[in-house]
């Protein structure tokens, strides 16, 4: 890599947006892409939205890091002139609301992309331009109603319970990027640039904790279609009280188990065989809990985690957002640095989501003033030559050409090379006899997961032992020819299989490896079992995931983030982000790079203003204002029927008084309607609102139909077509994704063998036999 270590140097991005779309020009500047953000005289409005440190928005001081700042007046001929300048010399346009920033300048995201043939547009709305609701506003409470994850959060029966206030945004801010990054990409194969029509609302549906997904609620929802309930199993991944808190434990294997058993001292009463398995011990977990209960009542969170190491039970402290940048680990690896974030003002803030060859990619200087420049691109503009496709048929496609190989598994991997395999790329799912992709478990009777058929469409299946010698030489000469490899193994996995990427780069010195581990590859948690609840607890998610006042039904701890998957989903698309940023910048150099996403850190960077907020109320309280802002989840009419009533200041606050009455009122006028009438009558009068839809819902939301965010997708193994999203977000030049089928284990050993290694039949036939390759008689058609 470069010196700087920047994957994006020369990348020139114009940030016309105000709020929703800031986050995504600060992952592009993280990556070292040059952004200028242009404001009006006075600032962008973005600058006085509560919450404040010292009278500037945290979200706005967080989201802008890394940019310069420059004054363009919307009245001045001079000025317009100046900003079609700027675009033409751009390569990336983003704006944000409708009509957006552009408008008052004289022109559009999809005006400037008619304008000049290269540019790259994001038009970051709420729920897109068209459709039915597209005029209708969101926060992050009605995106999480409207995605269905308000109806997998909280209590059985009763009020459900909102999500963490923030991921919905950093969420779609991350898919925004992602998208951003597909086309720009595709421009470098073309030359043509693309419009970007972004929904907010499309994408927390497809890249949060999706209803149709990889563990998107199949699980949960039993497979039935049609399903309605609300969440059965809340403590799935127990949370026990101890002397100075709460601790999460996760015990899965049967090794787990007995380490706990052991732990307990060897209870005469659990020493039969059956509690080897899951439902038997949640079946006995009253009894198990009281054990547990009694022994951590004197015991601290540090403690417990220590003695939890030695006994090889996976645990992780209930950590408040407050005490996570002091924790031991993060404070280690530097997940979090002091800096001056306003003036006059030093607190912690997270850096990033990336590390490049070892190096941090991230924080680096705070938002600028208004006007403080540079007004200029800092360097001159990189025309790479167009990306050779390998003639593959696929051209249209933006990744068509490019071979993955794709050690990924389960939820964060699988997502990963999906992501690319929807848009072209060839993805070689490599799997093992005895240690199968676990998304492969599916119900009693079933041949292949629901979970399986959605996150591994479009890849190829190669059954290889790559624990073996012969394996080992296979593995080598298909990296020598791949463009990429993907994996989120615990750390030091690779390297105790011989290939860490040193040896990776000797084999192929432009190859990428694109990495995800649950901690994170250095620090001293690296090592911990990487369990998505263990990594909500450690990072302060967790403890916010509880109900208005703190409370639960008697004798339950108070929190209920048990039934989401966050932040894999997500994770996968950040890897993306990053691998395909160290793509864009191996056509540039020709080098390659190992790009690293530490799940924890993911977590902690998508409620980065939270952390800045709740760090500054320890730091400078008297330079915190907190705002007006506030959710609610209201009773409707009919049977377990919820809306979302959202105000983000004093002007909804008295919106919603014209429309409801006074706040004492609401409950009553809510509950005498429906959830849609709810919505609709106070977004008429401009109050971000929502009906709580639920799982099936989602499929016949008038919005994602007129916009087609949904496919349907058939696999031979699967008796009823599945919903599977179209794509990332609408682009004028790129197609829907590709639904091929999932691959059975070694589906496609010779072909891969024969036709991309070159080997001859009596090669194959001889690893086969030894059992370095495994393949299957049976086909899924693709």
């Amino acid at each position: 890599m470069s010196g700087d270590r920047s994957l994006l140097a020369g990348l020139r991005v114009l940030d016309l947006s105000c709020g929703s779309g800031d986050a995504v020009g600060r992952i592009l500047a993280d990556l070292g892409a040059d952004v200028i953000k242009v404001e009006p005289p006075g600032g962008s409005p973005a600058r006085h939205t509560a919450p404040r440190l010292a009278g500037t928005s945290i979200a706005f001081a967080v989201h802008n890091a890394n940019k310069g700042s420059t004054v363009l007046d919307p009245a001045a001929d001079g000025d317009r002139a100046r900003l079609l300048a700027l675009a033409g010399a751009a390569d990336i346009v983003i704006d944000s609301g409708i009509p957006g920033q552009a408008a008052a300048y004289g022109t559009s995201c999809a005006a400037l992309v008619d304008r000049f043939e290269h540019l790259v547009a994001l038009s970051v709305t709420d729920f897109g331009t068209d459709g039915p609701r597209a005029h209708w506003q969101a926060t992050d409470a009605v995106l999480y109603a409207l995605s269905s994850a308000l109806s997998r959060s909280g209590p059985t029966t009763g009020t459900p319970v909102l999500p963490p206030e923030g991921i919905a945004s950093a969420t779609a801010a991350v898919q925004a990027t992602w998208a951003t990054l597909v086309a720009y990409y595709h421009r470098l194969r073309t030359g043509r640039g693309d419009y970007i029509d972004f929904s907010r609302f499309e994408a927390v549906v497809l890249a949060l904790d999706p209803p149709f997904g990889s563990h998107g609620q199949a699980a949960a929802a039993g497979g039935a279609e049609k399903w309605r309930g609300r969440p059965r199993n809340q403590d799935a991944y127990p949370i026990l009280p101890c002397a100075d808190g709460y601790v999460r434990m996760v015990v899965l294997a049967p090794r787990q188990w007995h380490g706990l058993r052991a732990w307990l001292g060897e209870p005469a009463q659990f020493q039969d065989p059956k509690y080897d398995t899951i439902i038997e011990r949640f079946l006995a977990w009253k009894e198990i809990g009281a054990l547990l209960t009694d022994l951590f009542a004197t015991m601290t969170m540090d403690e417990i985690a220590a003695a939890a190491q030695s006994y090889g039970v996976p645990v992780g402290a209930v950590l408040e957002p407050s005490d996570v940048s002091d924790s031991e680990h993060f404070a280690a690896v530097g997940a979090f640095t002091e800096t001056e974030l306003v003036p006059g003002v030093r607190t912690r803030v997270p850096v990033g989501y990336y590390t490049a060859d070892g190096v941090r990619l991230g924080f680096r200087a705070p938002a600028p003033a208004v006007g403080a420049g540079p007004s200029e691109w800092a360097h001159p503009p990189v025309r790479n030559a167009p990306i050779d496709s390998r003639g593959d048929e696929r051209a249209g496609l933006p990744f068509a050409g490019l071979r993955i190989v794709d050690l990924g598994v389960i939820v964060a991997g699988g997502e990963t090379s999906r992501l690319f395999g929807d848009l072209g790329a060839e993805v070689i799912k490599v799997e093992s006899v005895k240690f199968p992709d676990g998304l492969r478990q599916g119900r009693p009777g079933q041949r292949l997961s629901e979970s399986f058929a959605w996150t591994h469409r479009n890849s190829l299946g190669l059954g290889l032992e790559l624990r073996s010698a012969g394996g080992a030489e296979v593995f080598a000469e298909l990296v020598a020819r791949s463009d990429a490899v993907f994996a989120n193994f615990k750390p030091g996995t690779l390297a105790g299989l011989g290939f860490p990427y040193e040896r990776l780069r000797e084999l192929n010195p432009a190859v990428v490896l694109a990495e995800s581990s649950a901690f994170g590859d250095t620090g001293p948690w690296s090592t911990r079992m990487g369990y998505g609840p263990l990594v909500r607890a450690s990072t302060g998610v967790t403890s916010l995931w509880t109900a208005p006042d703190g409370t639960a039904e008697t004798g339950r701890h108070p929190f209920y983030d048990a039934t989401t998957v966050f932040p894999d989903h997500i994770v996968g698309r950040i890897t993306a982000i990053g691998a395909l940023a160290a793509l864009i910048h191996r056509a540039g150099t020709g080098a390659g790079t190992r790009i690293h996403v530490s799940q924890a850190e993911a977590g902690i960077n998508q409620l980065d203003s939270l952390f800045v907020q709740q760090r500054a109320l320890q730091d400078a309280p008297a330079a915190v204002e907190i705002g007006d802002a506030a959710a609610g989840v209201y009773p409707c009419l009919g049977d377990d029927e919820w809306a979302v009533i959202s105000l983000r200041d004093e002007a909804d606050r008295r919106a919603a008084v014209a429309v409801l009455g006074e706040p004492e009122g609401w409950a009553d006028w809510t509950r005498a309607r429906t959830p849609a009438e709810v919505a609709e009558a106070l977004q008429a009068a401009g109050v971000p609102a929502a009906p709580m839809n639920r799982r099936p819902d989602v499929l016949g939301d008038p919005q994602l139909t007129a916009r087609k965010t949904y496919r349907q997708m058939a696999h031979p193994l699967i008796e009823q077509e599945l919903p599977a999203e179209s794509g990332p977000a609408p682009f004028r030049h790129i197609g829907p994704a590709l639904t091929r089928p999932a691959p059975l284990p070694g589906q496609h050993t010779r072909e891969i063998c024969r036709d991309i290694l070159e080997f001859d039949d009596d090669r194959i036939d001889r690893l086969l036999a030894d059992g370095v390759l495994f393949s299957t008689s049976e086909r899924v058609p693709t």
